[in-house]
């Protein structure tokens, strides 16, 4: 129902669509007044707007504000302003997010990124249109509610909810002071912009599934809004506008009177089942499995939401960004390019925005969404020029991904021998004496970082060829090294089936080495031996490399 979009592109909002097709085909009622209580939950201080009607003001938390729109009134919208600064005279300043040309009193449309109430009032079918957009992008959740008369029922039977903070959650690319941009406004393309020849098959992509998720009453991209009815109510209702609304919000809204109703008839055909259920051992049998079956989903449904919050929980603390697992299927074009496979899941080919990057899927190994958390916060705070980087992860469900930095070379086995390396980079030379040694160095620096200068000792317990990454000019990096076993700094030993195999390492290259090698054996001694198991015949192996 708004004009158009601040937006690059250019889109038709539903409200104005259907007002115009009902104006041509029913006849004329009076239109009737409304008005919109206007209430700031927030924590702190919103400057909310509203055009074509009342302009703007500023509400403190706790306080509201009554909007009465005359009958007749052109589509509007409201919004709400945050962080803002004005004058001496309180009419001109700016605002962080909505800002309408420095006013206080708004007579335009805000500068994006805003969370938008759309109404249409007093229709010619005698019905008032309104919903909640985010296609000019988020910055404070928002309820848009019809408000029942006292002592009188609903007039409708709900209206668009956005509870939920999509700031929290907003992908790195969109993210702006105060909110959450648009893709649309970020990257002005066609398929986020639904313009172009692709306009009527226009589909959500990565970027609009946060916004989706968390507020699915709200049109949330360009054209999901052009083929959605919105809301409706007779005209005359009132309405109530809340920023920062609670999550259960159930003493004002409609539904909340619809749901006790529901509540009290399945309480009645409980009764009833249990009555039945006497009569023969045959239906109490049935009514005791159908409530272990009811407790078991339950409980799991009770599970994913105490894991959920726990993955919120830990995420404010400094995870790396989480991905969702959708995401992370076009990103790796549903995990067609497979890397590589190790002992803990498969490696896959990713494209994030201009990055390339490498997803590993994870076997299912039973590990619980805790577990796995602190995993993932070990590795995330662990960087060092000899270890692969961690860049994300995602936890959904029984899906476990990590997605690490790409290393173009591969893996160090390829090159031992170079058959496989030469196969993939023809023009690159067979690994010198120099890189051999510059490689083994490199891996002692990482794990000597694991082992002395990380607050948990990680002992990598799988050090091999597959696990060593090469990057463009053969800088080794080491990888997997945070899957395996943490060890509390006072404990000198570890208990485990797998002893680590720097060895492998080593005897792959030891016959190439044509130098001096006890440098590099002196370097690895000073960690305990019980993480490694070098050879002490490494020195006297003397070759070129072939």
């Amino acid at each position: 129902m708004a004009a158009v979009s601040t937006c690059c592109t250019h889109h038709l909002l539903p409200l104005l669509l259907l007002a115009a097709i009902v104006a041509t085909t029913t006849t004329n009622h009076a239109a009737a007044a409304a008005t919109l209580n206007i209430t700031n939950l927030c924590p702190f201080t919103v400057w909310p707007a509203a055009v074509p009607v009342g302009g703007g003001r500023r509400l403190d938390p706790g306080t509201s504000w009554a909007l009465d729109v005359p009958a007749g009134a052109a589509p509007g919208r409201v919004w709400a302003r945050t962080g803002c600064t004005f004058d001496a005279t309180g009419a001109n300043g700016t605002c962080l997010t909505g800002d309408c040309g420095g006013a206080l009193s708004c007579t335009g449309y805000g500068e994006p990124p805003q969370t938008l109430a759309e109404f249409s009032l007093g229709q010619a079918d005698g019905q008032d249109l309104f919903d909640i957009s985010l296609v000019d992008g988020f910055n404070v959740p928002m309820d848009f509610l019809p408000a029942p008369p006292p002592d009188q029922s609903p007039p409708c039977s709900k209206g668009p909810r956005c509870p939920a903070n999509v700031t929290a959650q907003c992908p790195g690319e969109l993210r702006a002071h105060g909110g959450c941009n648009s893709a649309c406004r970020v990257f002005k393309q066609d398929k986020y912009c639904c313009t172009g020849n692709g306009t009527n098959t226009c589909e959500p992509t990565t970027y609009s599934l946060p916004f989706v998720r968390m507020c699915p009453d709200a049109y949330s991209y360009s054209r999901n809004d052009a083929s959605s009815p919105g809301f409706t109510c007779p005209s005359g209702t009132n309405y109530q506008i809340i920023f920062c609304p609670p999550i259960d919000l159930t003493s004002s809204s409609p539904a909340s009177i619809a749901v006790a109703a529901n509540n009290r008839q399945g309480k009645k055909v409980i009764a009833g089942i249990i009555i039945a259920s006497v009569i023969g051992s045959t239906s109490v049998l049935t009514m005791v499995m159908a409530y272990t079956s009811i407790k078991r989903r339950t409980r799991r449904r009770r599970e994913i939401r105490e894991e959920e919050q726990e993955l919120e929980e830990i995420t404010l603390q400094g995870m790396p960004r989480r991905f969702t697992f959708q995401q992370l299927q076009e990103a790796t074009d549903q995990f067609r390019d497979k890397l590589g496979e190790g002992g803990f899941g498969s490696v896959f080919l990713g494209q994030i925005g201009d990055e390339r990057v490498a997803v590993k899927r994870l076997d299912r190994n039973g590990q619980g969404m805790r577990e796995f958390l602190a995993e993932v916060q070990t590795i995330g705070s662990i960087h060092h020029i000899n270890l692969v980087r961690l860049i994300g992860f995602c936890a959904e469900k029984s899906q476990r991904l990590l997605v690490y930095e790409h290393m173009p070379k591969g893996s160090l086995d390829r090159w031992i021998y170079h058959q496989q390396g030469a196969a993939i980079f023809p023009s690159v030379p067979p690994l010198d004496w120099q890189t051999r040694y510059k490689i083994i160095t490199q891996v002692a620096k990482g794990l000597s970082y694991l082992h002395e200068e990380c607050t948990k000792r990680i002992a990598h317990l799988d050090v091999k060829p597959q696990n060593i990454l090469l990057d463009d000019k053969f800088n080794a990096k080491l990888s997997d090294f945070g899957l395996c076993k943490l060890i509390d700094r006072d404990k000198s030993q570890i208990d485990c089936k797998r002893r680590p195999q720097m060895s492998e390492v080593v005897k792959a290259l030891e016959g190439t080495i044509s130098i001096e090698t006890n440098i590099v054996h002196d370097f690895v001694a000073v960690n305990p031996p019980q993480f490694y198991n070098l050879p002490t015949t490494l020195s006297e192996k003397k070759q070129q490399p072939t």
